[in-house]
């Protein structure tokens, strides 16, 4: 049943109950993001990104702490820790990674306070203004609790985010073996940089043998050069929220 009726749900969010919000920065932005997270989103991917001086948002369950998910193991507090400390954003991701289209209104936004402790106590009060929806499933009846609690919101459906963008629905690019070598990265970052758009990737694992939702430490690298070579500003998610904001006062 759900093989039916989720497709339907999944496309009447992207429809209705919309925010557009303008999206506009000369010249255009990247973001990058980890959701979940994995270890090596941390430990292999954490110095490729400091190399480049690049700041990525990494979108957390805390239920996933010292867990297996999608056969790789996931952050430890340590990793969480060190990651803040070294800059980058701390993003939600509810706290058991829950599909939206799996609990009601008033469950999310139970998981999203649980989630939003978890890690103020474990960041010394730290306040996550982003979202990422697990599995990109967003459902129309959820979309206002989550605006209730964040700035954004990005989900999973392919794109570059051009003009004016839902707030609680920003498209994204896959860092993933499975959707990488179907895009043209040159052509998404020219465009990108062209209309002043802001274009997001994210990931999961980065390893030289990735699952089919992680990328190896090479295709961190191309997208980060590619994006360089673009002329693209590389921020977070919240970074470039702020950044877009500059642009338009």
């Amino acid at each position: 049943m759900h093989e039916l009726i989720d497709p339907i749900r999944r496309r009447a969010a992207r429809i209705l109950g919309t925010q557009p919000v303008p999206v506009g920065i000369e010249g255009g932005v990247f973001s990058i993001s980890f959701d979940d997270f994995p270890k090596s989103a941390w430990e292999v991917a954490g110095p490729i990104l400091k190399d480049h001086g690049v700041l990525a948002t990494y979108f957390v369950a805390g239920g996933l702490c010292d867990a297996e998910n999608i056969g790789k193991r996931q952050f430890s507090v340590e990793d969480l820790l060190a990651l803040h400390a070294a800059g980058h954003e701390v993003g939600c991701h509810t706290f058991d990674h829950v599909s939206a289209l799996r609990i009601s209104p008033q469950a999310l936004d139970a998981q999203i306070s649980r989630n939003a402790q978890w890690v103020a106590e474990r960041l010394d009060g730290y306040r996550m203004t982003q979202f990422a929806w697990p599995f990109g499933d967003v459902a129309l009846s959820a979309k206002a609790v989550v605006a209730r609690h964040f700035e954004r919101s990005r989900g999973v459906r392919d794109g570059v985010n051009l003009g004016k963008a839902d707030r609680n629905n920003l498209q994204a690019i896959g860092l993933e073996s499975r959707r990488l070598p179907h895009y043209d990265l040159e052509g998404q970052m020219a465009r990108t940089a062209q209309n002043n758009g802001w274009l997001i990737a994210y990931g999961h694992d980065v390893e030289r043998e990735p699952s089919p939702y992680g990328c190896t430490p090479q295709d961190l690298l191309r997208v980060i050069t590619l994006a360089r070579q673009a002329g693209l500003a590389i921020a977070t998610v919240s970074s470039a929220c702020s950044m877009m904001a500059a642009a338009r006062a």
